[in-house]
C-alpha cells in the first residue's frame, strides 16, 4: 500500500531586489514501518504561493493514501471521481490533538503563573482528549514494523 506524506515549509527566495518567501512543497513516502518493502523516497517542488492546484499538479498521477494537515488545497485530491483514480485521506493526529494539547497544557499555566501572567482555563475535556490520542499514539508505536497479518 503506497502512502505519502506532505509538508509545505516557507523557504526563502531572493527576488529582483529583495527577498521573498516561497513554498517547498515536500512528499515523503515510507511505508517500512508499517510492512512496505518498497525503499523510501522523497519528492521536492516549489511554488511562489500555498495554492490548491500546487498539490493537484503535484499528485495529478498518484493514486494512494494521502497523510496531510487540513489545508484546503488537498480536498480535490479525495474526490471519489477523481482520475486516474482515488486518493484516500489519512488525517493527522497530530494535527488533530493541538488544539486540544493547547487547550490542556499544564506546564504552559504553571510558567503563565510563575510569570505573574493570567492563567488559562484548562479543560477537562480536552485532557481526556490528548489522553486518548496519546493511546493511540502508544498503540502505534507499539506495533510499527509489523505486517498487516501481525
Amino acid at each position: 500500500m503506497k502512502s505519502l506524506r506532505p509538508t509545505h515549509p516557507t523557504v526563502p527566495v531572493l527576488a529582483l531586489g529583495k527577498c521573498d518567501v516561497a513554498r517547498c512543497w515536500v512528499y515523503v513516502k515510507d511505508d517500512r514501518p508499517f510492512g512496505g518493502s518498497d525503499p523510501p523516497a522523497a519528492m521536492f517542488y516549489y511554488s511562489r504561493d500555498r495554492g490548491g492546484e500546487h498539490p493537484q499538479a503535484h499528485l495529478a498521477n498518484y493514486t494512494g493514501i494521502l497523510q496531510a494537515d487540513a489545508f484546503g488545497g488537498y480536498i480535490k485530491l479525495y474526490e471519489p471521481a477523481r482520475s486516474p483514480g482515488l486518493i484516500r485521506e489519512a488525517a493527522c493526529w497530530v494535527h488533530a490533538r493541538r488544539p486540544f494539547f493547547a487547550m490542556a497544557d499544564l506546564e504552559e499555566n504553571a510558567r503563565r503563573k510563575a510569570a505573574g501572567k493570567k492563567e488559562v482555563v484548562i479543560s477537562p475535556v480536552a485532557m481526556e482528549i490528548v489522553r486518548r490520542i496519546d493511546a493511540l499514539f502508544e498503540i502505534e508505536r507499539s506495533i510499527n514494523g509489523q505486517n498487516a497479518d501481525q
